[in-house]
């Protein structure tokens, strides 16, 4: 097998060769390669590396990788497995994204455990280089080899698939926040308060409350254990120690936000206020730094703003024009704070046309494109798609059936892109509820949502076609 593939090779620059009737010195110098080390590896005295390939296949005009599989048949499946080959080959693999070409290298060379570090510190490095895909593709080998290991490494391969699996399909977020919660707690102590953030902010995402107050819980009750190890061991231990990526007041005060979050969810706004006082005070904070001046003034602002959501959910509507006047100041609270407004509104039968007139342009430009701001892309995506949603149910109960179905159908679609079920019901559920005022034409792009086929952009409707 490795005289035929090596012969396979050779042979097709050997023809390279008789058909441009060129000689081994004339190909090496339009190879960029030396003379001596081509004919070595024509003569099959030496192997070929990872870059002479790369040069001998664009001399001959092919696509780069268009010999990667023989190589790795030639040089690593039927030959010794030398990392010096198979370190540089997944490298190449990933840049020109050939993952199965990856699988293969790495389910070989798993067979034996001891290439399980060396393997996970390369799917690290092309972690750390954003090739998402590559990584994922060495994690998941090393973390099926090693799944009776109970290993940290195998818990960090878990945790980065995690990360890397989130994206717009709610579903799936679902799915990969689930497989990665049994390995949390085999994380290292630091690498556990940054996981359960993300599994936290998941679940928000999810609407998941139950899960959310599991998991900030949690991260608050690790954090304060740390804080108190590093209060007691001083700030110089703490220099060379192992960090999370946010300073570790962080998670206790991020934990108390999000628990207050919850309580406005589930209606406790009693409990929603204590937790948002607590982190409004970080005046226990030892940690210093421009960094964690950063963090304390943003929470200390949260903190007042989520002051203001928790009473106007609450009833007190008498908060609307302060509210605004905060935003007005702090335009990445804008999103939230319309989302809230709205949610008040709609609860409560509270007219709030003037504060969407005030808002105007600043809501088009927010339903046209999606502003991240301090959010994942996911939670963007939903706070986008339940601020339509909002609207939706506010213009239809005023009558405003127009604005009401613009806004409902444009809410559905963003709820199916994201495959948020919840919403997708709730969205049905409303427009049920109002399709006797509802047109021909509105029912009939109602349908076309639901049932698939020409959507009602494609037909010429009015209906914005950027969501």
């Amino acid at each position: 097998m490795t005289l035929e593939a090596t012969a396979t090779i050779l042979a097709e620059l050997e023809e390279y060769l008789k058909k441009n009737a060129l000689t081994l010195t004339q190909f090496a110098r339009h190879s960029q390669l030396h003379s001596g080390t081509l004919s070595n590896i024509v003569h099959g005295h030496r192997p070929i590396a990872m870059v002479q390939l790369d040069r001998i296949t664009l001399a001959m005009g092919h696509e780069e990788g268009f010999f990667y599989d023989l190589y790795i048949d030639n040089y690593i499946i039927d030959n010794s497995s030398d990392w010096r080959r198979i370190g540089p080959a997944l490298l190449r693999c990933a840049d020109l994204n050939k993952l199965d070409s990856i699988r293969r290298i790495a389910r070989h060379i798993m067979d034996n455990l001891m290439y399980a570090p060396l393997l996970f510190d390369t799917a690290e490095e092309l972690f750390r280089n954003e090739k998402l895909n590559a990584a994922a593709a060495i994690y998941e080998i090393v973390a099926e080899a090693e799944k009776y290991q109970h290993s940290e490494r195998l818990a960090l391969c878990q945790y980065r698939l995690f990360t890397i699996s989130l994206g717009d399909d709610q579903d799936r977020n679902l799915w990969a926040a689930s497989r990665f919660e049994p390995y949390v707690e085999r994380l290292d102590e630091v690498d556990q308060l940054d996981a359960l953030k993300e599994l936290a902010n998941t679940y928000r995402s999810l609407q998941r409350w139950d899960r959310v107050d599991e998991f900030a819980s949690t991260m608050g009750h690790k954090a304060r254990i740390q804080y108190e190890m590093l209060d007691r061991s001083g700030r110089r231990a703490a220099d060379t120690a192992k960090r999370p990526s946010r300073p570790l007041f962080f998670y206790v005060a991020y934990s108390d936000l999000l628990r207050g979050n919850v309580c406005d969810e589930l209606g406790d706004y009693e409990g929603a206020l204590g937790y948002k006082y607590t982190y409004a005070d970080l005046s226990w904070v030892k940690e210093q730094g421009e960094e964690v001046d950063h963090w304390i003034k943003l929470f200390q602002e949260w903190a007042v703003a989520n002051i203001y959501i928790t009473k106007l959910l609450s009833g007190d509507t008498t908060v609307i024009e302060k509210y605004v006047s905060y935003i007005d100041k702090h335009q990445d609270e804008l999103v939230m704070g319309l989302l809230f407004i709205l949610k008040t509104a709609n609860k409560y039968n509270h007219n709030i046309d003037q504060t969407l007139e005030h808002y105007k342009l600043e809501l088009e430009e927010i339903l046209n494109e999606l502003v991240k701001g301090r959010y994942s892309r996911n939670l963007a995506m939903d706070r986008q798609a339940t601020l339509m949603y909002e609207l939706a149910f506010y213009y239809l109960h005023k009558g405003e059936n127009d604005k009401g179905f613009d806004f409902l159908l444009k809410s559905l679609k963003k709820f199916q892109q994201i495959n948020s079920e919840k919403y997708i019901l709730e969205s049905v559920t409303l427009f049920e509820r109002f399709r006797r005022v509802a047109s021909l034409e509105i029912q009939e792009q109602y349908q076309n949502l639901l049932l698939g086929g020409v959507s009602y952009e494609e037909k010429g409707s009015r209906t914005s076609n950027c969501f």
